[in-house]
């Protein structure tokens, strides 16, 4: 019962606080859309910014978080995968208004011929929530 009442007064008093405050200079959030096409590993790589944590400076964004992909490679020799490949990576991206960059790690499985590996790339897109004024 303690719980539930410190719960709503804390609730409350954020309510009361943020409806007579300006808007924050610092935002934090979980989600933000962005576009990115890139080279990792001898190949290309399209995403779209999946679930992350960020930081809004002013028009500066910060974001760590995963990234669900498209990758573009063609395999030599035998087996070979699909050209186009689902792939979930993760990385840093910074974007100022539209414009974004991001530095995106790929992990590469084992198989009968390589080891594991994790692969950095890099990447430039679009913030589509930078487009709005």
């Amino acid at each position: 019962m303690k719980i539930r009442s410190i719960l709503i007064t804390l609730i409350a008093s954020a309510t009361m606080l943020t409806a007579h405050s300006q808007e924050p200079k610092v935002k934090l959030s979980a989600y933000d859309g962005i576009i990115i096409a890139g080279y990792v590993d001898e190949g290309a790589f399209l995403n779209f910014m999946g679930p992350n944590l960020n930081l809004t400076i002013k028009q500066s964004k910060f974001c760590l978080g995963m990234l669900p992909s498209l990758r573009f490679k063609e395999d030599h020799g035998t087996p070979k995968n699909a050209f186009v490949t689902p792939n979930l990576g993760a990385g840093l991206t910074y974007s100022y208004k539209w414009f974004a960059i991001q530095v995106p790690c790929y992990y590469n499985a084992k198989t009968a011929t390589k080891n594991g590996q994790w692969n950095v790339g890099i990447g430039v897109g679009l913030r589509l929530n930078g487009l709005k004024k």
